[in-house]
């Protein structure tokens, strides 16, 4: 793993305070001890969705880290980097079963359950507001419910465990 080099100096995060994707990323950030520029993007206004911020990540969400002149997104591949790279606080445990059972239960959040709380989802579902609430509603509580199952298994401080990972770093904002 690399030491803190020049690297994280050219570090810049893009995000929105309320993502969760987003807060997942600062957070792996800050347990990595890295230092980054936090660049933020109002997604209330659209700014996602600008020809400039487009051209970091197509997609237009949140949050994108660049990286020298590269631009990533998708939170869980950027994190998964981190811990790759850095020492410090690992994301991941020991052995291959156990980093596969904590990436299982932060692929249940970050797969499973987080992308139906976003508004573009449930308007594709229904525009009636109560309609989209319980649509939500039913199938998070269904995937945070499969996530306590698999936590019964593992959790001692935290979800895997007594150390921060992966898992709690998708888990906690979700509960937000």
């Amino acid at each position: 793993k690399h030491s803190q080099t020049n690297l994280q100096k050219e570090i810049t995060l893009y995000h929105y305070w309320r993502s969760s994707c987003s807060w997942r990323l600062r957070w792996a950030l800050n347990l990595k001890n890295l230092k980054y520029t936090a660049l933020h993007i109002d997604i209330l206004k659209g700014e996602q969705k600008t020809p400039e911020y487009l051209l970091k990540n197509p997609r237009g969400f949140v949050p994108v880290l660049k990286i020298k002149d590269q631009y990533f997104a998708e939170s869980l591949a950027i994190c998964e980097w981190l811990d790759e790279q850095y020492g410090g606080v690992s994301l991941l445990p020991a052995t291959p079963t156990e980093r596969m059972a904590v990436r299982q239960m932060a692929y249940t959040i970050a797969m499973g359950v987080q992308p139906l709380q976003n508004l573009g989802v449930q308007r594709l579902h229904s525009i009636d507001k109560d309609k989209q609430t319980h649509w939500a509603q039913h199938w998070i509580r269904i995937g945070l419910g499969v996530y306590e199952e698999l936590a019964r298994k593992t959790a001692g401080t935290f979800s895997y465990g007594c150390e921060v990972s992966l898992a709690d770093l998708c888990l906690i904002p979700q509960c937000y």
